[in-house]
């Protein structure tokens, strides 16, 4: 690189801030199919979420310990411990069984309706407002999710289970955005690291409970429980650690960018490895919701959780 004459060096910091991130969206972006493999074992829902949020917990309370992270008290941690019970358990419930009903890619791009979402409720409690960028990212999110959700919500049969499918990836991402809105004021007073722990942990509580009477649905071969452990460590711990080791580097504005990654690489994978496709027409509608993102992105400091 040059600048007027002059050979510039890459600047280390940014160059591993950009690697991270991408790291991170694609250990995201790869969940899904990890997912897939899990079910085709004969896990349920429950247990794999159990399972997935047990033995991250475990790690990142193992990570808190070694790094020395501080806890948080009082009302923080109540309200934490109620996020990840309560609200991320719901959206990992959702987006886990819209896995089971629709394509693996269409699920991913639906998810990443949640900045939009979030630049909403933002906007309407008045932590923000809504400038002419946003309005236009907004619009732009609302045409990608009509091309990406047509095709499944017209005929029957199949599709019908599809339209439910798609159904629960849109509530995903309602809750994930909820989520991201209501952690807002603890954010900012709570470790991230300690933060994604209480989190992820509390979320482990009502699956497991849930799991255990029933009765666990438990892999039956090496390759489920491959996939379950993937899942927690890859796509959660992994994920998250280097998530925010990009932020750190890189800024949220960048990070968020850069994460639009996520869906591409879960449509990728679903369709190399899973045999998976899905309409052009949705993919365009896809391409619309990142660009939303990186517009939502560009108007503000504004950056995707990723407790998760």
């Amino acid at each position: 690189m040059q600048a007027n004459g002059v050979r510039l060096k890459p600047d280390p910091q940014r160059l591993a801030g950009i690697a991270f991130v991408v790291s991170s969206a694609t250990a995201f972006g790869a969940m899904a199919i990890f997912a897939r493999y899990a079910y085709g074992d004969g896990v349920d829902t429950a247990t794999l979420l159990a399972l997935r949020f047990s033995i991250a917990g475990a790690v990142l309370v193992l990570a808190c310990i070694v790094t020395g992270a501080a806890w948080p008290r009082g009302r923080d941690l109540a309200t934490l411990v109620a996020l990840g019970a309560i609200g991320y358990a719901c959206q990992a419930a959702s987006f886990f069984t819209a896995l089971t009903l629709a394509p693996a890619g269409l699920v991913a791009l639906l998810l990443y309706l949640n900045p939009a979402i979030v630049a909403v409720l933002a906007a309407w409690r008045g932590h923000e407002r809504l400038v002419a960028r946003t309005i236009v990212a907004l619009v732009v999110a609302l045409a990608g999710t009509a091309l990406t959700v047509g095709p499944a919500l017209s005929g029957g049969g199949n599709q019908d289970v599809q339209a439910a499918g798609v159904a629960l990836g849109v509530l995903s991402a309602l809750i994930y955005a909820v989520y991201i809105v209501a952690s807002t004021g603890v954010t900012s007073r709570v470790d991230p690291l300690a933060m994604s722990t209480v989190v992820i942990a509390s979320a482990a509580v009502p699956f497991a409970a849930i799991a255990l009477v029933r009765g666990p649905a438990l892999p039956a071969t090496a390759v489920g429980w491959s996939a379950i452990v993937a899942i927690a460590l890859v796509s959660t711990v992994a994920a998250i650690t280097w998530f925010f080791a990009g932020l750190k580097r890189i800024g949220p504005t960048q990070a968020s960018t850069l994460s639009t990654v996520e869906p591409a690489v879960t449509v990728a994978l679903a369709a190399i490895v899973l045999d998976e496709r899905i309409a052009a027409i949705q993919l365009a509608g896809g391409a619309l919701i990142c660009a939303a993102v990186v517009l939502l992105a560009r108007a503000g400091p504004r950056v995707r959780s990723k407790a998760t």
